[in-house]
Order: structure tokens, then sequence, then C-alpha cells
């Protein structure tokens, strides 16, 4: 499943764009990271929502297909985020978690925080969705 969801990740062009990264893979768990640059950036110099949910719903989404069958795919049916706080470190990192798989449906959530230059992090976003294989 591992080399199925590397495969899988690579082929997508946002996250080459973003130059975000897999950091771990573990059943029902996936953790994907990102550089804060000033291309992902938004006015005020922190890091755009765009990039929190884009982390967030791949790593979500990626979380999920590690509990479905071989040779599935994975599609985000809905996605919901809340913004706590603004993203003004230098990296973020999204952990994406099964909440409840299923054969139809798989409910994930996803934490997004920013990481600092000395390795603290901060809880920036928090995404609930539902996951449907492909």
């Amino acid at each position: 499943m591992e080399t199925h969801i590397r495969n899988s990740f690579d082929k997508q062009g946002l996250m080459a764009t973003l130059s975000a990264r897999i950091d771990s893979i573990d059943p029902g768990r996936v953790v994907i990271s990102a550089p804060i640059v000033p291309q992902t950036s938004q006015q005020h110099g922190f890091a755009h929502a765009g990039l929190t949910f884009a982390l967030g719903d791949s790593a979500a989404g990626y979380s999920a297909l590690t509990t479905m069958a071989e040779g599935s795919d994975v599609l985000t049916a809905e996605m919901k985020i809340n913004l706590i706080a603004p993203a003004d470190g230098t990296r973020l990192v999204a952990t994406g978690e099964v909440i409840k798989p299923g054969r139809r449906l798989v409910i994930t959530r996803a934490n997004v925080e920013t990481e600092y230059a000395d390795g603290r992090r901060k809880l920036v976003a928090v995404l609930q969705g539902t996951m449907v294989p492909v």
C-alpha cells in the first residue's frame, strides 16, 4: 500500500508545485508537509489557507486509502476546515487520520500544524471529511 500511495502522490501536480512530501505512512495515518514560502503565502506573510487545505485534504485522503482494498483509489466527497491560527512558521505539517473506516465511506480528519525553525509546532487548522473509494 505504501508504494501505491507514494506513486499516487508523485502524480499530483499541485503537491509537486507546493514542494510537499510524504513524511510517514501508517495504517489509518499519513503525514504530509510542505515549506511555507513567499509563493504559498497570503498578503500578511502567513501560509495561505489554500496551502493548509491542500495538505490537510491530501493527508486525510491518503490516510483513508490505507484502509481500502488493494488496487483502490480515493476521492474526497466533502471536507470542512476550521482555521484556528495564522500559519506563521517555516513549514506546515498535516497529519491525516481515519476516524471511521467503511466500504463506501471513510470518515477522516486532519490536523495541520505550523512548524517553527526551532522545531516547535502550533495547531493552525482542523479538517474533517468524507472519502470514497474509486
